[in-house]
């Protein structure tokens, strides 16, 4: 019990102080929070809609539960030779702790992609996004609300009262980097860069600057045979003391169909460095990609948490404006 208090008290504290950045097990599958510079990187769709989901503690009694909706298309793609443009929007929600810290942040991307060659391509990204906080003090209780017999919420805190909320404004850029050494093979390298404006978040008028915080993206996708697609791939973030490493792979397996009703199989896995190994599973069929996860703790908080890290949902969806045809601009990036 002991621990447990203790392990709630310290989620609180992490929420309230430094907030928990926004974040996702699935990288892959959050493009757009990870780096401006993937919007409409898509080598054989025109748009792309997904959803992501991330429960995490869920053995605590307020969790931590974050969302993220995100499209993004493709603008004069046979217009500018082999060069084009992407536009992308996204909306973040992240809910936490019992006094209900609420993040919500709008985010608007724009990139260009530009292919250099056939084996070489280049791409880089920006994006804005409006940002709001805001927490319930009439949710939390305080040590003044102690009567010196019991407990009584009815007393005054001596706080806040009702919700506070802060706002401002979020810039991020990133780079990307692909190489397409042949018709199975394909590189691309990333690093992208949020609040390089610094923004100031606080509920109390102090100048609680926000950290600068790089990331690092690598992935390879390689298929060995026709059947089996196999990524490896590393995310790394920091944000002043703090630091996030996954690296592991995913694979695609095919089962039936043809590009149309194609269907594979998806299975993969991940570690958190220090933090927990990640199970991945998901199912594609055509243009559709559904895939879930679980973070199992493997931290100093599994005693208190019983290894219950984090679930997490991703759904994606590619697809092009209208049927392919012989005018659609063609580039490097092999077709798997």
């Amino acid at each position: 019990m002991k621990k447990s208090l203790l392990f709630i008290l310290s989620c609180y504290c992490i929420a309230w102080s430094h907030a928990q950045g926004l974040h996702f097990s699935q990288f892959y599958n959050a493009p757009l929070l990870v780096n401006p510079a993937n919007a409409a990187l898509m080598p054989e769709d025109d748009y792309r809609i997904g959803i992501n989901y991330r429960t995490q503690w869920s053995s605590v009694p307020v969790p931590y539960k974050t969302a993220s909706f995100y499209a993004d298309l493709q603008l004069l793609r046979n217009k500018l030779s082999t060069n084009w443009i992407g536009l992308g929007i996204a909306n973040f929600n992240d809910k936490a702790g019992d006094g209900n810290l609420v993040l919500n942040k709008t985010q608007f991307s724009l990139a260009y992609h530009i292919v250099l060659n056939d084996f070489n391509m280049l791409s880089f990204g920006a994006s804005g996004g409006f940002v709001q906080r805001n927490m319930d003090f009439n949710r939390l209780s305080f040590d003044t609300q102690w009567d010196g017999y019991s407990f009584n919420p009815l007393n005054s805190n001596g706080e806040k009262n009702g919700v506070i909320k802060t706002a401002y404004f979020d810039l991020c850029a990133g780079i990307n980097y692909a190489y397409m050494p042949a018709d199975n093979s394909y590189l691309k390298i990333g690093l992208g860069l949020s609040h390089i404006n610094r923004p100031v978040e606080s509920f109390n008028n102090d100048n609680n600057q926000l950290g600068i915080r790089p990331n690092a993206q690598i992935e390879w996708v390689y298929q060995p045979t026709s059947k089996v697609i196999i990524t490896p791939s590393l995310y790394f973030a920091s944000q002043k003391s703090a630091s996030e490493l996954l690296a592991g792979f995913l694979t695609q397996t095919y089962l039936s169909g043809d590009n149309d009703t194609k269907s594979e199989l998806i299975l993969g896995c991940y570690y958190r460095l220090n933090e927990s190994v990640i199970a991945v599973v998901g199912y594609q069929i055509a243009k559709l990609k559904f895939v879930v996860s679980y973070d199992v703790t493997m931290s100093a908080l599994t005693p208190a948490n019983r290894s219950m890290g984090a679930f997490e949902l991703g759904l994606v969806y590619q697809g092009l404006y209208h049927a392919p045809n012989g005018n659609r601009s063609e580039y490097g990036c092999p077709r798997f």
